[in-house]
């Protein structure tokens, strides 16, 4: 018994003690939605506590820019923040939530909420693809 604890701990240190290459992130195109007035609008929160990667489910357009579209807790106890990058082809977003610093070891209710949040753009969105990292 003594021989398999050993062996099998051996087996982990070993599998531990391997590099792996790190995926890179593939974007995806993100459908285009009409806005829908019932989404919840949330801000960007660079602040967000425990930040991790969201799903974006569509983008609507808003004016020049864009509006990115998921699915979220409530804004009083989930936050987003959105990092994007823009070429003369592409808007490339990561959509991370969170939770807000002012919610921190606050009770929260488990209700999915349908959200958006304005992306910040540099030139208006015009006909570039919009792209998430997921």
């Amino acid at each position: 018994m003594r021989v398999v604890a050993t062996s099998a701990a051996a087996g982990l240190l070993l599998l531990a003690g391997c590099p792996t290459a790190a995926a890179e992130p593939n974007p995806v195109v993100v459908p285009e939605v009409p806005p829908d007035p019932g989404r919840t609008l949330f801000t960007d929160n660079p602040a967000i506590v425990d930040p991790h990667m969201t799903t974006i489910e569509s983008f609507s357009r808003d004016g020049d820019g864009l509006l990115v579209n998921f699915t979220a807790g409530t804004p009083d106890c989930f936050g987003v923040h959105l990092v994007t990058q823009e070429t003369a082809d592409a808007v490339t977003i990561e959509l991370r939530g969170g939770t807000p610093p002012e919610s921190v070891g606050r009770m929260c209710i488990a209700l999915a909420v349908h959200g958006s949040a304005e992306a910040a753009l540099q030139a208006p969105l015009g006909s570039r693809q919009v792209l998430a990292v997921q």
